[in-house]
């Protein structure tokens, strides 16, 4: 069974820092995209940024020069590193993959989310 395990998350003054991480395992072929998501109170979840398997990466304009995902595909783990951080990002960050856990079943997995709250 794929699981998807998020750390990292905590409680930061604004301007400053954390480095959020996701390790994928059990099972597992091969990963396409992997991407980092949040969901604020009230708001709908959304997708912070993204990166596929050969390293191409995308972001929501309002993190872009501030937030930085990469992935190490032999550990099956993909990491955000979220500076300048100011009180709109505090949410419950969550990792997504999608996943071959044989060669031709695939699936979207997520993790079950860390924490992120930006104080002023």
């Amino acid at each position: 069974q794929v699981q998807l395990v998020e750390s990292g998350g905590g409680l930061v003054q604004a301007g400053g820092s954390l480095r959020l991480s996701c390790a994928a395992s059990g099972g597992i072929f091969r990963i396409n995209d992997m991407g980092w998501y949040r969901q604020a109170p009230g708001k709908q979840r959304e997708l912070v940024a993204g990166i596929t398997s050969g390293g191409s990466t995308h972001y929501a304009d309002s993190v872009r020069g501030r937030f930085t995902i990469s992935r190490d595909n032999a550990k099956n783990t993909v990491c955000l590193q979220i500076n300048s951080l100011k009180p709109e990002d505090t949410a419950l960050y969550y990792c997504s993959a999608g996943v071959y856990a044989l060669a031709t079943v695939f699936n979207s997995y997520w993790g079950q989310g860390t924490q992120v709250t930006v104080s002023l």
